[in-house]
């Protein structure tokens, strides 16, 4: 179990969990009920996919009174849709299990309880409402200032490539070595998994690297911080947050999170495309401002999303990257972190 900054909301939320997917056909925008699949799949006993949904997390099927039936304490959001917003199209799906009896738990930036539909239903049960993506509310400013204890951040260059999923298993494999470190968690989805944290993208920009701070405070020397990147510096949409987190993070590591089978940035401008830019060049950008507030920050890994690439391709893909970087090139899920590892220890 994690320790918990103070100051710091906790998230309990009543398992097992309905996966609700709606009509979302990309896996991008599914991370959410995804990630919850991958890393809290003892608590995930099915999924609710509505008309148009081309995303299976693998889990059963059900309906509402399926769910009810098997038990479930939760119908869960699964989706992060671009600005946070929840579709006409699931409000019914919604109230209806709120009107059930599930809680329902949304990441989305707007309340359900905004939901005249959702909110009835739930008053009616006695469901509860569970908004995630709710920050603190006293946030201080960020200083700057060198704090004890050590941090490694997970950056990327684009949104949805594995930040969150590299600091899990990251976190892990440093547990299993003997390692004091926690997961710090700063969006939706890591908040559900780890039952705390900050979502960044919620809190006031002036406040982002306090709120940075606010997460991972000082600790013990030898205790590590594995903090959960956001967005990309490169990203025209959520910079803003990227900047803010390395700011506050004020990492001694990083670990740059790639998807090589996407060529343009994920979400970005509605006629242009935006290029992903080549690993190299995130890697000089992200020490730029790193370093701006810890002058000994350096990259320990690349992790690598392959689950689009066919494994014959993969070798070759990695050669290339550790060829260009220096660093260590590793499928966080398909390898596990063990060799950023020992980059991060010197072996």
């Amino acid at each position: 179990m994690a320790s918990i900054p103070t100051g710091l909301r906790t998230v309990q939320l009543k398992a097992p969990y309905l996966i609700y997917f709606g009509d979302v056909r990309d896996k991008g925008h599914a991370k959410t009920g995804l990630g919850l699949i991958q890393w809290r799949r003892e608590h995930c006993a099915g999924q609710l996919r509505g008309q148009g949904c081309q995303v299976d997390g693998g889990l059963p099927d059900m309906t509402i009174s399926q769910a009810v039936a098997a038990g479930v304490g939760s119908i869960v959001i699964g989706v992060a849709s671009e600005g946070g917003t929840i579709p006409k199209a699931w409000i019914n799906d919604l109230a209806q299990a709120a009107r059930a009896g599930l809680d329902v738990v949304s990441g989305m930036h707007v309340r359900l309880a905004d939901f005249p539909e959702i909110q009835l239903a739930a008053r009616a049960s006695g469901a509860r409402l569970l908004d995630i993506r709710t920050p603190p509310r006293s946030i201080p400013v960020g200083t700057g200032e060198k704090r004890s204890g050590r941090r490694l951040l997970t950056v990327g260059t684009d949104c949805a490539v594995g930040k969150k999923y590299t600091a899990l298993a990251l976190e892990r494999e440093m547990r299993a070595r003997g390692m004091d470190a926690d997961f710090r968690a700063t969006g939706q989805t890591g908040i559900m998994i780890a039952g705390t944290g900050i979502p960044l993208d919620c809190v006031v920009s002036d406040f982002l690297s306090g709120a940075a701070e606010l997460l991972s405070p000082a600790a013990s020397p030898d205790h590590w911080d594995v903090i959960e990147g956001q967005g990309s510096l490169s990203h025209p949409s959520f910079a803003g947050v990227s900047l803010g987190l390395l700011h506050g993070a004020q990492p001694d590591a990083l670990v740059l999170c790639h998807d090589p089978s996407r060529d343009y940035l994920l979400g970005a401008g509605a006629g242009r495309k935006f290029p992903v830019l080549p690993v190299s060049e995130s890697i000089e950008q992200c020490l730029t401002f790193a370093r701006r507030v810890n002058p000994e920050a350096r990259f320990v890994g690349v992790a690598i999303n392959t689950s689009a690439l066919p494994d014959e391709d993969k070798a070759a893909l990695v050669d290339r990257y550790e060829r260009e970087t220096g660093l260590p090139v590793v499928d966080p899920i398909k390898d596990g972190t063990a060799r950023i590892i020992d980059r991060l220890l010197g072996e």
